[in-house]
């Protein structure tokens, strides 16, 4: 890691456990510049401001993003870059595994920087988005390229949250691949009467109580 990269990553580790220790209201960025050992011109070199300090890897993963979304070849469909792309993702989060796991304190702790998670997760969606939409069939369905980069975001997203939901003990990438893989057969496999539905339902013993006697009945069917 270069120099310039290890003070970015160093004042925000020093900003992050401010936070958690004295309150996200009380600390100031001059206070986190003095704690770096830094000059606040320094900090604001790095951050364009104090909401930023918990977010030192995002830009540097949107560019990640962005060249792994590069133009099928080689069998690959649009899809398939776009979870490859994802999955690349995923691997670099996890390199800094005590920042993720850091940062989810914060966020849960500070409405603000919930917000900025939000809108920081937003602009991943946006690029798989735009590339779905140049790449994907023009014949296809104008929903299309929303609805497949939501649902590859969600398995993303899913994936890290139980893993840092479990303090990263939950294998995140097998997850990961597990969800999209999900992705695959269900795009692989035909509908009866040309129309597909999908649903999100809360995990909880009603739901799965219900779904178990709809394949009962289904079952019975056959």
């Amino acid at each position: 890691m270069d120099r310039a990269l290890e003070t970015k990553y160093r004042i925000a580790e020093t900003a992050m456990a401010l936070f958690l220790e004295q309150g996200y209201e009380s600390v100031t960025v001059e206070a986190v510049a003095d704690a770096s050992q830094v000059s606040r011109r320094t900090v604001f070199r790095y951050f364009d401001g104090k909401d930023e300090l918990a977010f030192p890897d995002h830009t540097a993963r949107l560019e990640l993003l962005a060249r792994n979304l590069v133009e099928p070849t080689g069998g690959r469909s649009p899809v398939d870059v776009v979870i490859a792309a994802t999955e690349a993702v995923m691997r670099d989060f996890l390199r800094r595994p005590e920042l993720v796991l850091r940062r989810y304190r914060l966020t849960r702790l500070v409405p603000e920087l919930r917000r900025r998670e939000v809108l920081e997760n937003e602009r991943y969606v946006a690029l798989t988005r735009a590339y779905l939409r140049d790449h994907l069939p023009p014949d296809g369905p104008p929903f299309l390229p929303m609805a497949l980069s939501a649902l590859i975001d969600a398995m993303h997203r899913s994936a890290l949250g139980n893993f840092t939901r479990s303090g990263g003990t939950v294998d995140a990438c097998a997850e990961l691949a597990d969800g999209m893989e999900w992705i695959r057969r269900l795009l692989a496999e035909p509908s009866t009467d040309g129309h597909l539905l999908l649903a999100v339902l809360p995990d909880n013993s009603a739901v799965r109580k219900a779904l178990s006697a709809l394949r009962d009945e289904a079952q019975d069917l056959l």
